[in-house]
Formats: structure tokens, sequence, C-alpha cells
């Protein structure tokens, strides 16, 4: 008796839809993040560009979009100065990484408030005039 299915790669309705609603929480999560941060909201849904604006975010110069996108795990990092920006410790940052659905949307509609790259704006600027190189304006600071 030879039994007949499906194609081996089809998902059921109710996994596309679950996937679709966690993908949703992420994106509208991470675009409150942005807002409050100062920079575009849809920045969040454009490739590469959402990572150069995280950078910008967690106080990181630009290039380091090419870093997360070549050694991924920079991006580590990067989530770290995003949840220390917002005043909150590295279990945040974990839970950024591994529970995004739910931890994007906690900081973007909680009271969590921007407090400045690093989370300290005296701290990087202190850090940003120790004579380094700003690759973005081209200038000895």
């Amino acid at each position: 008796m030879e039994r007949e299915y499906g194609s081996d790669y089809t998902m059921p309705t109710w996994a596309i839809i679950l996937w679709c609603i966690i993908v949703l929480l992420q994106i509208i999560g991470m675009w409150k993040v942005f807002v409050k941060a100062g920079k575009p909201g849809w920045g969040c849904i454009i490739p590469i560009y959402n990572v150069y604006l995280m950078c910008k975010i967690g106080g990181k110069p630009g290039w380091w979009a090419l870093l997360c996108l070549l050694i991924p795990f920079f991006i580590i990092w990067v989530y770290n100065m995003i949840s220390k920006s917002f005043g909150k410790d590295e279990g945040f940052t974990a839970g950024l990484f591994f529970l995004g659905p739910i931890f994007w949307p906690i900081l973007g509609f909680g009271n969590a408030k921007y407090l400045g790259p690093y989370g300290d704006p005296a701290a990087f600027q202190a850090h940003q005039g120790k004579g380094n190189f700003d690759f973005e304006n081209k200038q000895q600071l």
C-alpha cells in the first residue's frame, strides 16, 4: 500500500501565520526603538541600513555595520551597546539576542528612554575626544 503525501517542503498554514506574527512583533518593536533614539523607524526594515542605524544608536561608527555583516558575532556587541544606551544591562542584551520578538517591543513600548550612546553621553564624548579617527568625517578628532 503506497501512501501519498504532499511536498516534503511545505509548511502548515498555522506555522506560516505564527512566523509572520513573530517577525511583525520584532519589526514593530525595532521601529519604536529606532524612533526613540531619533533615527527613522522605517530604517529597521531595510537590510544593511538597519545594522548601520543600530551601530549609530549604540555609539559605534557606521563602518561597524560592515564588521557586523562580515563577522556576525559583532552584532551581539552592538545589541549590548543599544541596551546600555537605554539604561539596560547585559541580561537585556541576551534577551534582545535570543528572544528579540519579545525584548525589542519591551524596549520600544516600555518606559526606557534613550540616554545617548553608551547610556552616558558624557562618557561617550570623553571616549570620542581621545584622538580617535572619525571615519565618517575623515578627520582626526
